[in-house]
């Protein structure tokens, strides 16, 4: 498994992506996956980009955004043209956007149909770049449980469509990881892991509560300390080198609990994969 930190994890400290580099290189990750708003920022340091990252021993597997899918076409289309040209800088493979604001039980045929038309657009765009977009399962979003997904992946039916795999939301949708990851696996592409130590606590990773300086962190947990038991779905993936996936930490003490993250998730990787098989590095 290739494994990446999320420059997000970073959002309200003074940390460089140099000095954010040095620290993912020498705590074994893979990659150094860019927050949307990061990655137009970096845009005015040139010298900064999949070269430089290369020699690092790193790359840039997914620019994780917001892009619209309630706007104008063109309007969208040229929002999405412009990631593209940031992940194609850093030489990432996918863009990351969410499916629409609001749940599937929620969101009305015509509405539903917009998204779709709006996703199948990005995706044009995206293919048109080299790039495959990855709807990320999440709450509030037509990502927001199985069914609901599988379909979204059908009715968008663009070659250029992925997923990236939120097991922690996929959870909060209701439905079993295992049996969810095996059902989309032909579209999932990406995988984001963090934990949480109770349901009651899913509150913690609503937008408004994460991006604030001085939000609640409280009831965020280390991978392997919360209420998801990550045993099934490492089982699942172990032994697999195509797989990959960023620990995405929006708690306190960044640097602490992402090595000792990446350290259990490289121990429990190895130990769950099949005789034979490329153990999780």
């Amino acid at each position: 498994m290739k494994v990446s930190i999320c420059t997000i994890s970073f959002r309200h400290q003074l940390t460089s992506l140099k000095e954010i580099a040095t620290f993912a290189r020498a705590n074994g990750f893979d990659g150094i996956e860019l927050w949307g708003v990061h990655a137009r920022n970096l845009a005015k340091t040139p010298l900064l980009n999949a070269e430089w990252l290369a020699t690092q021993g790193l790359s840039v597997p997914m620019v994780s955004d917001y892009l619209p899918t309630d706007e104008d076409d063109r309007l969208v289309r040229a929002r999405a043209a412009r990631l593209c040209e940031h992940a194609v800088r850093w030489g990432a493979p996918l863009i990351r956007t969410f499916a629409g604001a609001r749940g599937s039980l929620d969101v009305g045929p015509e509405e539903r149909a917009t998204i779709v038309a709006r996703l199948r657009a990005i995706c044009a765009v995206a293919e048109a770049h080299g790039l495959a977009l990855a709807v990320e399962t999440h709450p509030h979003t037509l990502a927001d449980c199985l069914a609901s997904t599988r379909r979204l992946a059908e009715e968008v039916d663009h070659p250029a469509f992925a997923l990236n795999f939120d097991a922690l939301h996929v959870w909060e949708g209701g439905d079993d990881v295992v049996a969810a990851h095996r059902a989309l696996k032909p579209w999932i592409r990406h995988h984001h892991l963090k934990n949480v130590r109770a349901r009651a606590d899913l509150g913690v990773f609503e937008p408004a509560n994460v991006y604030a300086a001085n939000g609640r962190r409280e009831g965020m947990t280390p991978l392997f300390a919360g209420a998801l038991d990550y045993a099934p779905l490492l089982e699942e993936i172990a032994g697999d080198p195509t797989v990959a996936a960023s620990l995405e930490w929006f708690g306190d003490d960044v640097l602490e609990t992402l090595a000792r993250d990446r350290l259990e998730l490289q121990a429990r990787l190895a130990a769950a994969a099949p005789l034979g098989a490329a153990q999780g590095g």
